[in-house]
């Protein structure tokens, strides 16, 4: 399992741990990522995703996973939350129409 955001890409960076002595020795940096499930408004069910703590409050912040997906680029979702965005945009189209 990849230690990547689901909805935001969020992924592990490198860098250097820097002793006292100013030795330098390679180190990762890993996302927080937590295992959550998400509501879906429009969908009425719950999904289970991996995403990092950063995108839950973005989550919360934008007013849920349906608008939080809407507004989200493709390139940084996963597969699971791309075919997520493209149920939720039709679910919509179709109560709209």
């Amino acid at each position: 399992m990849a230690r990547r955001c689901e909805l935001t890409g969020k992924s592990v960076m490198t860098g250097n741990n820097v002793s006292h002595a100013n030795n330098k020795t390679r180190r990762r940096f890993l996302p927080n990522l937590v295992n959550v499930t998400l509501l879906s408004d429009v969908l009425d069910r719950g999904y289970k995703l991996r995403v990092s703590a950063h995108a839950l409050r973005s989550v919360e912040h934008r007013g849920g996973l349906d608008a939080f997906l809407l507004k989200a680029r493709d390139e940084d979702l996963s597969d699971k939350a791309l075919t997520l965005k493209r149920d939720i945009a039709k679910a919509t189209a179709a109560k709209a129409a």
